[in-house]
């Protein structure tokens, strides 16, 4: 039966190829950031809709959802929203709102998810669904904590047994999947590092508090800090993406700020870094004068894949995509908000190769990332798959 199952799941997203790459490019050519995917959960909907799909709209944005009427539940996520990134692409699909694109794929798992629900729905026409299947559109990925807790707090994944979801991977050719048992990504976090001063003329430094100087000494001290009091098998990596202090060169300022992310390869490492940063950024700036205020924001946990919902996967890419289209994967420091539904229901996480074979790598979170638009397609088998394995399994 499983067999027989998955032979469908093949055929019916063969018959909705062209019109999901046309969503795609529709999703592509209108981004929207995070909170704020009210017309892309609208054309889910519209989707939905067609096939019987029983739909709960969250509040802000989102979409959830089921189809079957009793035994076990499997879910599936996508996110929706996109990045504040110029799209420096040209193809005619192009993002037509300033300043935003889909430079993360977003568009692609949205897409393939409704693909699959597609298979789904036919599954559970003909009686082939051995259980009930909840779709998750989530909102707001891309900001920390991220839309998974959203939807945890409004229900979404209560009395559901196993959830998967996908992740494009620039680094895997189209038509292969990345797989890895246990963590796949890592814990993420924000810090903002305040500091106030009486600021002066740097021709008098040692009448004031040298807060430039501070500031410098913060973003370099810091990791150096936390490479000795964390334990170095944690992977802890501070990385700042913003500085910003002072207006004239010949002027100390009286204000600055840092700002950057914390990312930890390991769980229990993870609970215990914010009470580090804090205690270090405070020695640190002590000699200088200053007075610091810290901003910790606790992101993301790391993704953590189940042993034997990955194993499901692995079976479903040998069956559907065919041996040798998969890769084992290493760690990611990249962070990923489904690691909060990992944390109540055991589930997996896989990547879907995105790059044109012999194809340039490009990276995610840039303006000039662009996909191979067939990976919709293989996305959408190995979900709805994947959804069939699991509840065959029970």
């Amino acid at each position: 039966m499983v067999d027989a199952a998955l032979a469908l799941v093949d055929s019916v997203v063969a018959k909705y190829d062209d019109e999901l790459v046309e969503l795609r490019r529709d999703l592509h050519r209108h981004p929207e950031v995070s909170w704020q995917e009210q017309r892309t959960s609208e054309r889910v909907v519209e989707h939905l809709q067609r096939h019987g799909w029983r739909i709960s709209r969250m509040p802000r944005s989102g979409v959830v959802a089921d189809i079957g009427e009793s035994g076990p539940t499997v879910a599936l996520r996508a996110d929706l929203d996109a990045l504040p990134v110029v799209d420096l692409t040209t193809d005619p699909w192009a993002s037509s709102v300033p300043g935003v694109a889909h430079a993360c794929g977003h568009d692609v798992h949205t897409s393939a998810l409704v693909g699959a629900s597609h298979a789904l729905a036919e599954l559970h026409a003909q009686g082939l669904l051995r259980g009930r299947v909840r779709l998750l559109f989530q909102p707001a990925e891309e900001v920390m904590p991220g839309g998974a807790r959203h939807l945890i707090n409004h229900g979404a994944i209560e009395g559901v047994d196993r959830i998967f979801a996908l992740h494009c991977d620039p680094s895997v050719d189209v038509g292969a999947v990345g797989l890895r048992s246990g963590p796949i990504t890592s814990a993420a976090d924000r810090i903002d590092v305040r500091l106030e001063g009486s600021g002066g003329h740097t021709s008098r430094p040692h009448l004031t508090g040298d807060l430039t100087f501070a500031l410098a000494k913060i973003t370099s001290e810091l990791p150096a800090v936390l490479s000795r009091r964390m334990d170095p098998r944690a992977g802890v990596s501070v990385v700042w993406g913003m500085l910003r202090a002072g207006s004239a060169a010949n002027v100390i300022p009286d204000h600055g700020i840092a700002s950057g992310t914390v990312r930890i390869l390991d769980a229990e490492a993870w609970a215990s870094c914010e009470v580090v940063v804090r205690e270090a950024v405070l020695d640190i700036v002590r000699p200088y004068g200053v007075t610091a205020h810290v901003d910790y924001l606790q992101g993301v946990p790391p993704v953590v894949n189940e042993p034997t919902s990955i194993a499901m996967v692995a079976a479903v890419a040998d069956e559907l995509l065919g041996l040798h289209h998969r890769t084992e994967v290493e760690q990611s420091l990249g962070g990923e908000d489904f690691g909060w539904f990992l944390e109540q229901v055991p589930g997996a996480m896989f990547r879907l190769g995105t790059r044109r074979p012999g194809g340039p790598t490009l990276d995610l979170h840039q303006g000039d990332f662009e996909v191979d638009e067939a990976a919709i397609g293989y996305g959408a088998r190995m979900l709805a798959g994947v959804a069939v394995k699991a509840l065959a399994r029970g």
